[in-house]
């Protein structure tokens, strides 16, 4: 079977890419599909992100493994597309160049018979010119506990601390000793 997928660039203005690819490539084999579609180098690396209907986050499934246990994270060669993708769950999140944080919405759009004479992965349509940067991205949380008023360095030194020390405090006067190494 192939997977036709819509992969749309997190951006101001609508880039999408409809990319189809069989269903048992891996998922290194789909970031492969979308780098190419979008037309960067692929000298950064990306991850895949699980999520629920409405695009929260969940699981990454990262290019390389960067665990602590070499071998114990799974990546994206692990993962066939029909493993993490069918007709009941069908969004993933993409993010290439974690400098940049290039973020693409992917839903899973149909799957269909193999076309005889097609070469897959397969690009069936692009839409939209690639901007110059990425688009900023906000890491704000919605809940009542973050807000514009909270600071977190609210009980660091300040000003009228640093005037003590220059006038003879030392390094005990606030908890640590000067050579604590």
């Amino acid at each position: 079977m192939v997977y036709k997928f819509r992969a749309i660039l997190d951006a101001e203005e609508d880039v999408f890419r409809d990319i189809a690819i069989l269903e048992d490539d891996t998922l290194e084999d789909f970031h492969n599909a979308i780098f190419n579609a979008f037309g960067f180098d692929g000298t950064e690396v990306g991850s895949f992100y699980t999520c629920d209907e409405t695009w929260n986050q969940e699981f990454e499934i990262p290019l390389f493994d960067s665990g602590d246990v070499l071998g114990e994270q799974k990546t994206m060669s692990d993962y066939q597309l029909n493993t993490i993708l069918d007709k009941e769950n069908t969004k993933i999140i993409y993010v290439y160049d974690f400098i940049n944080m290039w973020t693409f919405l992917v839903e899973l759009a149909a799957i269909e018979e193999i076309e005889v004479g097609i070469i897959y992965p397969n690009l069936l349509y692009s839409h939209g010119e690639m901007p110059h940067e990425a688009q900023e991205k906000n890491f704000s949380s919605d809940d009542d506990f973050h807000n514009d008023s909270f600071n977190e360095f609210d009980d660091d030194l300040d000003e009228d601390d640093l005037d003590r020390f220059e006038e003879g405090g030392s390094f005990e006067d606030y908890g640590f000793e000067e050579n604590w190494n």
